[in-house]
């Protein structure tokens, strides 16, 4: 019978006849259909069989009609579990407060570990942590994923190169990278300092050695800039050069954009849904009607509980959907021509050292084919242009 189990909570009995004529009682039962099932014979004169509460009224009335006794063996169901619930609702109350007290504590921050940081790194994450609300005691339903986490303590801290961020149970684990801190200078072996690029000469800082280069000078790749040998031709004193020397330098880049390009952005209509998911099974608790945008983006945000050490199969999502609207975009050749100036100079300054500076800028060639400006720019860099080489005595 389909979902015989789901309309036994609702309360059955299991019943006794007794007397002549238990079996034209049963039929009677049948065919005024009464649900009855697990129909079992004790003797000649006794049978008893399972049926539901709400059938009670119908088989009292059935009764009048035949000679047999009723009784009652055993009664079961969610109300008559809620009736023995009821004689003991002090052990009920200890036992649903208790349960409710562990599943909190279980989804609790209690333990918040760094490791691989230095101490005053380790204590400015502890900072942070806390305007995030990340902190022991406090309910993991109202923080931000790992994922966000993550992001927000990379973008503060300049100090480090990664930091992973793992949640298990009711610990927080950080495992942080610092980036490398620059070591003491080692003692060097004899060298001179050559160019390592082609050059003009900008300005020269040199410790030690012989400067053989003046300001305004053009230089070659390999060219000696500052000699470790110092002193008589005849009989030289051999030493480590060490300086930096300023040149100008040139890079050539070469970019495109197109002049027509579909731009996506949200409208700020937006709409929210709450749910519990109890297996495979969802459960909405707000928002039910979907909004009519034609173009969405999806955002979802999903807990889980847990009690003690275990996941339990029950979660809470919220899903926010957010209006997209798409619109093409027509660029001017000069606005074109300023992006893709700002493209190439961007892209340049990723693959310079940390020191380089961008002094002037020309473009060379400009032209525009298929919907695209192709854009060829030169820029006059000024940057360190030393290189070490060891000097190799005879």
């Amino acid at each position: 019978m389909k979902n015989l189990w789901v309309r036994k909570l609702a309360g059955h009995i299991t019943v006794k006849i007794t007397g002549n004529g238990v079996e034209r009682f049963i039929n009677k039962l049948i065919r005024e259909k009464i649900v009855i099932w697990n129909v079992k014979r004790l003797d000649y004169e006794a049978v008893t069989f399972q049926m539901f509460v709400k059938d009670f009224q119908k088989l009292r009335e059935a009764k009048r009609y035949h000679p047999v006794k009723i009784a009652f063996v055993e009664k079961a169901g969610f109300p008559y579990f809620l009736k023995r619930l009821k004689k003991n609702n002090s052990f009920v109350i200890g036992t649903v407060l208790a349960l409710l007290t562990i599943f909190i504590l279980s989804n609790m921050i209690w333990h918040i570990e760094i490791n691989g940081a230095q101490p005053e790194t380790a204590f400015k994450i502890e900072q942070l942590l806390k305007e995030k609300g990340v902190k022991k005691g406090q309910l993991q339903f109202f923080l931000d994923s790992p994922e966000q986490i993550q992001q927000y303590i990379t973008k503060q801290l300049d100090e480090i190169t990664w930091i992973g961020v793992e949640l298990k149970g009711t610990t927080f684990h950080f495992q942080v990278v610092e980036k490398e801190r620059p070591e003491p200078p080692e003692k060097t072996s004899p060298q001179h300092l050559v160019a390592k690029k082609e050059a003009i000469i900008v300005d020269l800082f040199v410790e030690k050695g012989q400067p053989l280069v003046s300001v305004n000078d053009f230089v070659r790749p390999g060219q000696i800039l500052v000699s470790g040998m110092i002193g008589k031709e005849e009989e030289p004193n051999i030493i480590s050069a060490k300086g930096k020397i300023l040149g100008k330098t040139w890079y050539k880049t070469e970019t495109e954009i197109e002049l027509k390009t579909t731009v996506s952005v949200l409208s700020g209509e937006k709409k929210v849904f709450h749910s519990f998911n109890l297996g495979s099974i969802n459960i909405p608790l707000y928002g039910f009607k979907k909004p009519e945008y034609k173009k969405t983006e999806v955002e979802t945000s999903k807990k889980s509980f847990k009690f003690l050490k275990w996941t339990l199969p029950i979660s809470y999502t919220k899903k926010t959907i957010y209006e997209k609207e798409e619109y093409v975009k027509t660029y001017s050749e000069k606005e074109a021509k300023e992006m893709a100036k700002q493209l190439a100079k961007k892209d340049l300054l990723k693959t310079l050292p940390s020191n380089a500076k961008i002094v002037n800028e020309k473009i060379l060639h400009e032209k525009v084919d298929n919907g695209k400006l192709k854009l060829s720019v030169i820029y006059d860099v000024i940057e360190n242009i030393v290189k070490e080489q060891p000097i190799i005595e005879n």
